[in-house]
């Protein structure tokens, strides 16, 4: 397997590792049901995500994937919990939250620059569509909380 390739995988493996993690504490401090909801189940989407990239890896002979996420998110949730204790409430959280996926679509955005084998191409491309979704989803979110 192509070391880029590698590389890639292991990137978004760490993008799909960061986004279940921060769905899953903006679910634990939004205070909208709904919105509570909706992160639980893009937490689950990104962990199936994350589970489909490394079988991809594995099977392209990568014997330890590494699966953790990234520092930069750990430091990213420590920000929106911050700017939550203040009061920023669900706009404060979608913002946050949004920041995270501007980071995700750009990491599959340049993913799929690179000429990738066909069918982790095609993964990539499926998962990116969500990823895109979710995107643009919790930007109308955030625009509707803010009106």
């Amino acid at each position: 397997m192509p070391d880029d390739t590698k590389e890639i995988l292991q990137t978004l493996i760490e993008t799909c590792r960061d986004g279940e993690t921060g769905y899953l504490h903006a679910a634990s401090v939004a205070r909208d049901s709904e919105l509570k909801s909706y992160f639980q189940q893009q937490s689950l989407e990104r962990a199936r995500f994350r589970a489909e990239l490394t079988d991809a890896i594995t099977r392209l002979g990568e014997l330890d994937p590494r699966t953790s996420g990234s520092s930069a998110a750990v430091l990213h949730r420590a920000w929106f919990e911050l700017k939550d204790d203040l009061g920023g409430g669900d706009h404060t959280l979608l913002e946050s939250v949004e920041q995270g996926e501007d980071s995700a679509k750009h990491t599959y955005e340049s993913a799929l620059e690179t000429k990738l084998p066909a069918v982790i191409d095609d993964l990539v491309r499926n998962q990116y569509a969500s990823v895109k979704a979710a995107h643009d989803r919790v930007r109308k979110s955030r625009d509707e909380k803010a009106a």
